[in-house]
């Protein structure tokens, strides 16, 4: 048969789109014709499959024309990972693995001139979609790729290290006994790790006990949260630190923030479950950001899904930058809209940014003298818009630690306390509403509010005074909601509006 089909996925945003690589020997001048909207490194495959077939002693129609269609023809195909099914093509159209065999398997991964599989990006992607998609089919991929996939419930994936392990699995009908199948072809197992690994310790911050209050808020309600302070009073590592405090990851959360890292081909399998922390530098483009390019990629808040989004020093990011993080700070996803192809990416993540008060960094200090001038102080916190400093929940000052408190202070509350009272806060906010109070929009901030009189008149009142705008409202009303579920109240009372107000103070010249 001079025909054959063999199946495989490509890669558009977390969507992983069915590809059939048709491939036809014909009689005429040898050639070797790649169609379907192929990208360069795709292209490049024709010299990749003839070397890997020529070194693994299987045969090359030298002397055939040879056409590889990859349909459908308007869907974009990069990286190397056609490469194996392209090389399957070839030899099931040349008869020389069972064409019919190849049904009910889908292939992808990268082949070296030797012949050897290398891994690809977005294997756990692709395994993912199928299972959401209820499509059932044996997924073969090389090592590296094939562990990842195997990590979704249900999923049926072989690993092969080498060409020749996947074309022993295929061979056509014969007399002959069949080989040996060696350790280069295994099924894998549905085994994903147990224990995530720990997370750094809060404890491990001296003082600072009203700011690590704020931290056990943010966690508790999944509210974003501004740090001011000046060099060196611990910001960067209470920040990186915040994640040790969020709910243990559920397996449907597990395996989205893994989907996401490893379509960016960094999927680390030590790291399963844990919740990420993306600490981009604040040099970063807002491409780099959110995400962008040719095909689409995603950017540091997809990395950062179901994680927290670390910024630090915060003015310091170009302007276009910070204002791109606006609509998925409400919406919880990002869409990259290009002129031929659009993508979506998920990015649920708690924002956590860290900045001096002035550009020296010492405004306000009482060690040491501010030596700007009030133009530099109104620029440099002019760089955040309001806009975006309405859309962050909490706002906190952390102040710097005199030298006996710093080294004669006992260690802090661990992250395990700490985590404990915001994860009783969560379940309780849970059972009420079925999400976190940050996630709470529109009619629902209302019915599950539950102010009291007094706690209304009090916010009625601050809200004027310091002329909030709706959001600012809702989103100090929701805070206050954390509040209270951390006291364990079924009410909001004034107390907590009276907590809550004081985390929304606006950067101000002093």
């Amino acid at each position: 048969m001079s025909l054959s089909l063999v199946h495989s996925r490509a890669l558009v945003g977390l969507q992983a789109p069915a590809v059939t690589v048709e491939v036809h020997l014909a009689n005429g001048l040898p050639s070797f014709t790649l169609v379907g909207l192929a990208d360069v490194e795709v292209k490049e495959a024709r010299e990749r499959v003839r070397s890997a077939l020529q070194n693994s002693g299987l045969d090359f129609p030298h002397n055939k024309r040879i056409t590889v269609n990859l349909a459908p023809a308007d869907l974009p195909k990069d990286s190397g990972r056609l490469d194996l099914p392209i090389a399957l093509g070839i030899l099931a159209a040349s008869g020389q693995i069972d064409a019919a065999r190849l049904a009910g398997h889908e292939f992808a991964g990268e082949l070296s001139l030797s012949g050897e599989l290398r891994p690809v990006r977005g294997a756990l992607a692709m395994s993912l979609v199928l299972r959401q998609q209820n499509v059932r089919t044996r997924l073969v991929l090389p090592p590296g790729s094939a562990e990842e996939a195997a990590l979704v419930p249900d999923a049926e994936v072989f690993r092969a290290k080498h060409l020749l392990d996947v074309v022993q699995q295929f061979l056509p009908p014969s007399n002959e006994t069949p080989p040996e199948p060696g350790d280069g072809w295994a099924r894998m197992a549905a085994t994903t790790p147990s224990v995530p690994p720990p997370y750094a310790d809060l404890a491990d911050v001296k003082g600072q006990a009203g700011v690590k209050r704020v931290l056990e808020i943010a966690a508790a309600g999944g509210h974003s949260l501004l740090m001011v302070g000046p060099p060196g009073s611990g910001k960067s590592m209470l920040a990186q630190r915040f994640a040790g405090l969020l709910p243990p990851m559920s397996v449907e959360e597990a395996l989205e923030s893994a989907a996401v890292a490893s379509l960016a081909g960094r999927f680390n399998l030590d790291r399963w479950a844990q919740r990420p922390t993306g600490q981009p530098h604040h040099s970063a483009s807002a491409v780099a950001l959110v995400g962008g390019g040719s095909p689409p990629r995603p950017g540091e808040i997809s990395l950062a899904h179901n994680g927290v989004l670390f910024l630090d020093e915060l003015p310091e990011f170009p302007r276009a930058a910070l204002e791109a993080l606006r609509e998925p700070l409400e919406t919880g996803c990002i869409t990259i809209a290009r002129a031929a192809r659009r993508a979506e990416f998920p990015a649920r993540f708690q924002l956590v940014a860290a900045m001096n008060p002035c550009p020296c960094g010492y405004l306000g200090s009482a060690t040491r003298a501010c030596r700007c001038s009030p133009d530099q102080i109104s620029r440099y916190q002019g760089k955040l818009s309001g806009p975006l400093l309405d859309r962050i929940d909490l706002h906190i000052e952390v102040p710097s630690l005199p030298a006996q408190d710093l080294l004669n202070a006992p260690p802090g509350e661990s992250t395990g306390a700490i985590g404990a009272r915001s994860l009783a806060a969560r379940q309780q906010a849970l059972a009420r509403q079925g999400c976190a109070n940050a996630a709470l929009q529109g009619q629902a901030i209302d019915a599950q509010a539950r102010l009291s009189d007094a706690a209304t008149a009090l916010l009625q009142k601050a809200a004027a005074k310091l002329g909030w705008s709706g959001r600012s409202i809702h989103r100090s009303l929701k805070v206050a909601r954390t509040i209270a579920d951390l006291a364990g109240s079924d009410t909001i009372e004034t107390s907590h509006v009276a907590e809550a107000v004081q985390y929304r103070r606006v950067l101000k010249e002093q």
